[in-house]
């Protein structure tokens, strides 16, 4: 689950407009370098000392999220001016550049709504600060641009469900879908969703997301880890008369939510490829799939949340059913953790992509370095070092993506330039 609290994004994002040019030749001449041929299995880490290898480096994912809702990364705050939103996010494209990252996976349906001119949504708040105010630009269109520019993949990350952080249903612009369909909409935890069980609104929802499908030359589209929500303690998720008018045949009414999940994921994934089939459809699910003691399939672990029995997301089964391209499992834990051993939950996911054609990335906790909170092994810098080498053994781990930006800006502990220093000696284009 995505840590929600800020820090504030490093000054001078600004004045990095000023080396656009500079920051997009340099990444043209890093793309210079011919296509990268395979590299035998186990490898992925960087060569030794003195040793360049550019032409036998595996391509690979090195990616960071980008995350909008709740201004969590960008924009800084909401109601900045179209100029100083731009700079911010260049500033991110130029980051990723400097880091040798390859792709950038931007936040841009945070909560039913969006970074641009949808006619299915209003604008998003956290631009402006004003829902369905128009900023006075196009973020996703520039977003887009200015990545290929800098030879970066641009992948668009959409929040299916998530309607608003708060439940009043009044505080949304009075044109919202959620508003002029007020059945659709369950209040649940603090927060709005979508229900997910209406036949209705998957296919709104799909159709809200596969506008920018259409619209704009993205890379990916991406979703994360929210399907139905994380269960609260005490709360009811008040989907009982959509599961009685829709849940004939199923044995229960977890089953049914699953197969209301999966037919998202399976709808969603044709309806991308028969408008742009070299999009591709990536997931990033909270780490743990089930716990071995529930499932003797499911991974050695006690995590307190399973996405197939708590979010209704059988991410398991998506990948061997070949639904998606990629799936990037948030492994947001140390090596060594023991409830969810990072080394341990590798080799699990790197046995469920074997032989499906689903590429495996692994998403990074960078957040969490130097946080006082965290367990000892987050405050060495050379943690995250350490799970790029451990990934390296197994050959399906085609990756890693980062959370999250501000964190690869400012590097609290130091890990990403860790990161960088071991193993991203020069830039690779990501796997397709």
């Amino acid at each position: 689950m995505r840590q929600m609290a800020r820090r504030g994004f490093v000054a001078g994002a600004a004045g990095m407009v000023a080396g656009m040019t500079a920051s997009v030749a340099g990444a043209a001449e890093a793309l210079a370098v011919p296509r990268e041929a395979p590299v035998p299995s186990g490898a992925g880490a960087s060569p030794g000392p003195g040793v360049n290898l550019p032409r036998v480096a595996r391509r690979e994912m090195r990616g960071m999220w980008v995350a909008t809702v709740a201004n969590i990364d960008w924009p800084s705050a909401p109601g900045l001016t179209a100029a100083a939103q731009q700079a911010e996010l260049i500033a991110y494209l130029d980051e990723a550049v400097d880091r040798r990252l390859n792709a950038v996976v931007l936040q841009v349906r945070p909560t039913a709504d969006a970074l641009w001119p949808s006619s299915y949504e209003p604008w998003a708040q956290y631009l402006t600060g004003v829902q369905g105010k128009n900023p006075g630009w196009d973020p996703l269109g520039t977003a887009v641009r200015e990545a290929h520019r800098r030879g970066l993949e641009l992948h668009a990350w959409f929040n299916p469900y998530r309607v608003a952080n708060h439940t009043d249903p009044s505080r949304l612009v009075p044109t919202h879908p959620a508003r002029l369909h007020p059945d659709w909409v369950l209040p649940y935890g603090g927060k709005l969703y979508y229900n997910p069980g209406l036949p209705e609104v998957r296919r709104f929802v799909q159709d809200a997301m596969l506008d920018a499908v259409r619209r704009y030359d993205i890379d990916a589209v991406h979703w994360d880890d929210y399907f139905y929500p994380y269960p609260v303690a005490g709360q009811v998720f008040a989907d009982d008369a959509t599961y009685a008018k829709y849940g004939a045949g199923f044995p229960d009414k977890a089953a049914w939510r699953r197969d209301n999940t999966d037919k998202l994921v399976r709808e969603m994934s044709a309806g991308i490829k028969k408008i742009k089939k070299h999009v591709q459809f990536g997931i990033s699910p909270f780490g743990v799939w089930r716990n071995a003691g529930t499932d003797p399939l499911g991974s050695d672990t006690r995590a307190g949340v399973q996405t197939y029995d708590d979010l209704h997301a059988d991410t398991r089964g998506w990948v061997k059913k070949g639904w998606i391209d990629y799936i990037c499992p948030q492994i947001y834990w140390n090596i060594g953790f023991a409830a969810a051993d990072y080394a341990k939950l590798v080799p699990w996911w790197d046995a469920v992509v074997r032989g499906t054609g689903v590429n495996l990335f692994v998403g990074e906790a960078l957040y969490k370095g130097g946080d006082p909170a965290q367990p000892a092994a987050w405050q060495d810098p050379a943690e995250l070092s350490r799970h790029i080498d451990l990934a390296a053994g197994y050959d399906q781990v085609r990756g890693h993506v980062y959370f999250s930006g501000k964190d690869v800006v400012t590097d609290r502990a130091g890990m990403m330039a860790r990161v960088v220093a071991d193993h991203y000696r020069s830039r690779v284009r990501p796997p397709r």
